[in-house]
């Protein structure tokens, strides 16, 4: 029970330290132009999980995993691309309206996910996680109006549905690497999608900030982005995918309160009714994720999760098949086993969930 509470802690300290990038990022952004400012904060991601792994190989305590090849290079370079893309948006988005819009829109990344799996891969989604992704579109699209009396957009919250839109494609990508090691994966994001916005941000005229604000930025990109993920895995060991997942989904109301506070931000009336609908889709969100179901007979159904640096996303698949499996309860993972998907050819994986 108590590695139980330590885990818990560390799945809501996760959530936490994603959820202060967004109002300590559009603090910073009056120092750092958008552009540069996702450059130096996934660069500060790579080189902080770069130290903390040869930290912990210095003590003895990392966990060998299959590094990549080149089978995955096409996923690794999409993932590269997309995360230099998306977090640029991202940052736009922050300029241009509040912290608390823009924590409570990451929510429609889990929809962009699930319906790019659905119409790439062909996976199943619930009906329940059907009905929570009609709420989550349905609250976005109450945010990314002005709700002046007319029917204005708001160019930030569009910035921040873009965003989320490439990160639904990069989950996607993220997923076939999922068997491979999870701190690998962080630095080569950190590293060459840190870089490459950066060189996008030379290259349209932007600005070196003082050093002072760099050493901020990549301090914060280190504890939202590379910490986070860290405390996360962690989490999983002894929670589980599932509860781990559904712990986490607390980041964008954290981040909405973490933005008044800091802020002093005081949404609109409509924000809190899009507050409210996020919430209802959040709780059936953690159901589907925690609610594993199994039939022995022929079918068999399981969830898949997928991961960003940000935001986790779980949804249902089924197919029919008959095979030996063995279940680790804490870590709710199916691991190494060979199925059938609609006449493909059999072929062993692995599901490893992270964040």
């Amino acid at each position: 029970m108590k590695e139980k509470n330590i885990a818990a802690f560390f799945a809501i300290l996760a959530a936490a330290l994603y959820a202060i990038n967004i109002p300590l990022s559009k603090l910073l952004l009056i120092h750092v132009d958008a552009t540069m400012m996702a450059g130096v904060l996934y660069l500060g991601a790579g080189i902080g999980m770069l130290l903390w792994r040869l930290g912990s190989k210095a003590l003895g305590n990392s966990s060998e995993k299959a590094p990549l090849t080149k089978k995955e290079l096409p996923y690794t370079i999409a993932m590269v691309v997309l995360d230099i893309i998306a977090p640029i948006m991202l940052m736009f988005g922050i300029s241009k309206t509040n912290a608390a819009n823009v924590s409570l829109l990451n929510n429609f990344e889990i929809v962009a996910t699930s319906l790019i799996a659905l119409m790439l891969f062909k996976e199943v989604i619930s009906r329940r996680l059907w009905f929570a992704i009609f709420l989550v579109t349905v609250a976005s699209i109450i945010l990314s109006f002005e709700g002046t009396g007319a029917f204005l957009f708001n160019t930030g919250s569009l910035f921040v549905l873009g965003a989320c839109i490439c990160w639904g494609f990069e989950n996607n990508c993220t997923k076939m690497l999922s068997n491979k090691s999870s701190e690998e994966i962080v630095i080569i994001k950190g590293f060459f999608s840190g870089l490459g916005s950066i060189v996008v941000a030379l290259f349209i005229g932007e600005g070196i900030p003082e050093l002072k604000w760099i050493v901020a930025v990549l301090v914060l990109g280190f504890v939202a982005y590379g910490l986070s993920i860290n405390f996360y895995i962690m989490a999983q060991k002894d929670l589980g995918a599932a509860k781990t997942s559904a712990y986490y989904s607390i980041a964008p109301f954290l981040g909405v309160a973490f933005g008044m506070l800091l802020l002093g931000e005081r949404p609109s009336l409509q924000f809190y009714a899009a507050l409210v609908i996020m919430l209802i889709s959040t709780v059936l969100m953690a159901k589907d994720t925690i609610e594993l179901q199994h039939t022995h007979e022929h079918e068999h159904t399981h969830t898949h999760e997928h991961r960003h640096g940000d935001v986790v996303h779980t949804h249902e698949h089924t197919h029919i098949h008959s095979h030996l499996h063995t279940h680790d309860e804490q870590m709710d993972t199916h691991e190494n086993h060979k199925h059938t998907h609609g006449g493909l050819e059999d072929h062993d994986h692995m599901h490893l969930t992270t964040q």
